[in-house]
């Protein structure tokens, strides 16, 4: 659904500002403007395309793109833009200009313009503010739909970065105590389950499971903050996430069960221990502690080394890093993932990496699991691969030992995948535990 958009022009700064709340994590929005594959899909008004030659988008970057009618008129716009700030992902901005086929640019065409995007529970409110060197250019732009092509761009903008969370898909939210929004689907029936994903993950990657699970609960599949359809808050705790599974589980009733994959399944049991009642039983897919010298233990510094790489807009380099420190994928195979789809989704997801890190804690650093970190007393499950490494096998032996009311079951055949390759499997596990 388009949502209304807000102008306001300022004689006095010679100011345009056209702005608009739209149904999307600031982040997102953040790389729907600033990365060329995006941002070919929906900038500029109805009925003209645009090609991106240049984007660097750093101080003193320069982005040069034209826009081009569709309508076989032969109408074509070139325009020079060069970078001054860039605040990833609140702020950007740029002077921009127009420009000849040659990239020479045209005089007094300059505008200097600021993006600014602000996390608000409902999605993000998007502020283009455009500064003139006179009030006959603002008067001038605007006769000729500025604010009309502004608002064009939002739509698609909208239109666009819809399709990447899910297209037409049905979502549901709930806002949790700090005001971020958590969008969630709900299928089934029977005793509601709460699916929380692993890292580098949203709703979709488990939407096979939820419908196998489908058939024997009612399941709520949400995206974790700061990914998918739902809002983010800074700054990240732990708490803040077992916060939004309450506000799930009083969507539901007032109580549920969790399944928790990987990291995931280490929230999960950080929710459990915290909500009490209100969580009733558990299914856990290994969770990943390392807790022997079965493989080298993720670096003391990798959650600040994983923020400070996104923090300088190095998100492929994030996802290498998580898949090198905390998966223990050997660098050589590392090329052939770079090469596949998910790679792009896995950097679209980066800036939450870290936030796995920190429920991780330091329960990945080769020493044995705490033994009053988890007092939970209820029917838990923890599911391993059988073909999964040691590490997750002996990961599931020590909680188990910690945790009275848990039993341990080895999936023939599967491994570390098996949530999203053998959704079929891993529900007919937790069924059978139910029974």
């Amino acid at each position: 659904m388009k949502r209304k958009t807000t102008i306001r022009k300022n004689r006095e700064r010679r100011e345009l500002t056209v702005e608009r709340n739209v149904a999307m994590p600031a982040q997102l929005a953040w790389e729907g403007w600033t990365e060329p594959k995006h941002i070919t899909k929906w900038w500029g008004p109805k009925g003209w395309t645009t090609t991106v030659y240049e984007m660097d988008v750093r101080p003193g970057g320069v982005w040069r793109y034209s826009l081009k009618a569709v309508d076989n008129s032969g109408e074509e716009a070139y325009c020079r833009a060069v970078y001054e700030e860039v605040e990833a992902p609140h702020k950007l901005v740029y002077t921009d200009t127009f420009a000849d086929s040659e990239w020479n640019v045209v005089s007094d065409s300059e505008m200097y313009t600021t993006v600014l995007f602000e996390e608000k529970s409902e999605g993000t409110r998007i502020s283009i503010v455009t500064r003139f060197a006179t009030n006959e250019q603002l008067d001038n732009a605007e006769a000729m739909g500025m604010i009309e092509g502004f608002t064009d761009a939002y739509d698609r903008l909208e239109e666009y970065l819809e399709t990447l969370m899910g297209g037409n898909e049905t979502m549901e939210t709930v806002i949790s105590k700090d005001g971020t929004q958590i969008a969630y689907t709900r299928q089934g029936t029977g005793p509601a389950l709460i699916m929380v994903s692993s890292a580098a993950a949203d709703h979709k990657d488990a939407s096979p499971l939820a419908e196998h699970l489908s058939a024997n609960f009612t399941v709520y599949n949400y995206d974790r903050r700061g990914r998918g359809r739902s809002t983010d808050t800074a700054p990240y705790e732990t708490a803040r996430e077992v916060e939004d599974i309450e506000a799930l589980i009083a969507a539901a009733g007032g109580q549920a069960y969790l399944f928790g994959s990987s990291s995931g399944a280490v929230l999960a049991l950080e929710a459990a221990n915290l909500l009490g009642d209100s969580v009733a039983k558990l299914y856990l897919y290994e969770p990943p502690f390392i807790i022997n010298d079965s493989r080298k233990p993720v670096p003391v510094d990798y959650v600040e080394r994983l923020n400070s790489l996104v923090e300088a807009g190095k998100r492929s380099e994030a996802v290498e890093y998580f898949a090198s420190e905390a998966l223990g994928i050997p660098g050589e195979y590392i090329g052939y993932m770079k090469a596949d789809p998910s790679w792009n989704k896995m950097e679209s997801l980066a800036h939450t990496l870290a936030y796995d890190g920190v429920i991780m804690g330091t329960t990945q650093s080769g020493n044995p699991l705490p033994s009053g970190r988890w007092n939970i007393a209820i029917p838990t499950l923890i599911m391993t691969g059988e073909n999964s490494e040691p590490l997750f096998h002996d990961a599931a032996r020590a909680l188990a030992d910690l945790l009275p009311k848990a039993n341990t079951r080895s999936l023939a055949g599967q491994d570390h995948s098996a949530v999203i390759m053998s959704p079929d499997v891993v529900a007919k596990a937790v069924v059978d535990f139910e029974r």
